[in-house]
């Protein structure tokens, strides 16, 4: 296969077919989706012969086991990926919607219209349900979609490939609405990610490292995160049972995701009480705690903390603590070291709160709630695409508005400019 030449192809297929999806009704937009829904239903079986066969490969290439997890499908999996279809069947279009409308002195109305970005290149790894959400969000929002998933799901995504196809055709879409790349070779992300006459915009969903290499390979914008080093404050005026469950949440509930807390600060005047009863509360949940000298003093089983922990995303059962001094040390620590993902304050003083919700700069930033909760499904968005830290185009969980663009329309009734 030529490289060069397969993914031009692929390319054209998707800027042609962007016209189609930009224009469809959300009648057919939604009829494709359910009837993706149905093909993945009804294919079952075939997408679970071919998950495992890409498990067996796996396992044969000593993956590791938390990559092994992300990769699995189950029955209800499966399940899963059809409600999935649906959910987003049920969200609102927001392709065509007009806002902002004003009449201006000369008679005009000066407006706002919602449309497409035109084609989205996601690239992604392991998760083979991305291939369908992906599929689905793009959709949904009027846009053509190119996926490039991890080799270690190439089997399983080809299958989903094949049932978002059939959903296209039934609905009288073009079956290059979404295209999923069909070789593993490394060579076609470069040609991907440098096509500014085919794709719009890329979305990396991966590593770092994945990330890294597409930003510095693109030709076209990224919509990205690199890290997740999330933070919980706990305030001096913070109620401690909350503080024990946000916390326990935020770090414990799940440790690989870019939504776990990574470095836990807390107030001064409450760390002689709260930080034993926290750090054992996340020792006993077997989280190895880093500290600065005052933590270490509290709690025994601390270990040193560098300053490189407080810049880490661990990613693992690790989180680093420090001692602050009030609010204002906190959000200057968290603007030093934050990846600008998500923080959350538990307090019970309403102008700390305000103060941490104006001047911390994240995505997302929370009051007495979990940093889990920075997610596309939780915000309700039905499901995302992605999240972005950057400030342009989209920040936050990339849901079906973060995947459109605005242009300025005009309405008129025969009105000349002086």
């Amino acid at each position: 296969m030529d490289i060069k030449d397969y993914m031009e192809n692929v390319g054209r297929a998707a800027r042609a077919a962007s016209r189609e999806t930009a224009k469809a009704s959300t009648a057919a937009k939604n009829a494709a989706l359910l009837a993706m829904a149905q093909a993945i239903r009804d294919g079952s079986a075939g997408l679970l012969a071919a998950n495992a066969e890409d498990l067996a490969e796996a396992r044969a290439n000593g993956l590791d086991a938390a990559m092994i997890d992300r990769l699995t499908l189950t029955a209800k999996g499966v399940e899963s990926i059809a409600q999935g279809l649906e959910q987003v069947a049920a969200l609102p279009d927001p392709v065509g919607e007009m806002t902002d409308m004003k009449r201006r002195p000369s008679g005009i109305q000066v407006g706002k219209m919602r449309v497409p970005l035109g084609v989205v290149g996601i690239i992604y790894e392991a998760r083979p349900n991305v291939t369908a959400d992906a599929a689905a969000l793009c959709l949904k929002s009027g846009n053509a979609a190119i996926l490039r998933g991890g080799k270690e799901a190439i089997r399983a995504n080809q299958a989903i490939a094949a049932c978002v196809r059939a959903g296209l055709k039934a609905a009288g879409l073009p079956e290059t609405a979404v295209q999923v790349i069909e070789t593993t070779d490394r060579a076609a992300v470069g040609e991907l990610v440098a096509m500014p006459q085919y794709v719009d915009v890329i979305v990396p969903r991966g590593g770092k490292g994945l990330i890294e290499r597409i930003s510095r390979e693109a030709k076209v914008p990224v919509i990205k995160h690199l890290d997740g080093n999330c933070h919980v404050y706990v305030d001096a005026a913070a109620d401690p049972a909350k503080a024990l469950k946000i916390v326990e949440n935020a770090k414990t509930q799940r440790l690989g995701t870019c939504n776990t807390a990574e470095s836990l600060l807390i107030a001064r005047p409450v760390a002689v009480a709260l930080a034993p009863t926290l750090c054992a509360m996340l020792t006993a949940k077997g989280v190895e705690i880093r500290g600065c000298a005052e933590t270490q003093a509290l709690v025994t089983n601390a270990k040193p903390a560098s300053d490189e922990d407080y810049y880490t995303e661990y990613l693992a059962a690790i989180i680093s603590v420090k001692i602050v001094a009030d609010v204002g040390e906190a959000i200057e620590h968290i603007n030093k070291y934050s990846s600008a993902h998500t923080e959350s304050i538990v307090t019970e003083d309403y102008s700390h709160a305000m103060r941490f919700l104006r001047e911390v700069d994240s995505s997302s930033v929370m009051v007495n709630a979990s940093t889990r909760f920075a997610d596309g499904f939780e915000y309700g968005l039905g499901a995302e695409i992605g999240i972005s830290t950057d400030k342009f185009h989209a920040r936050g969980p990339v849901g079906l508005e973060g995947l459109t663009s605005q242009k300025w329309i005009v309405l008129g009734d025969g009105e000349v400019r002086a």
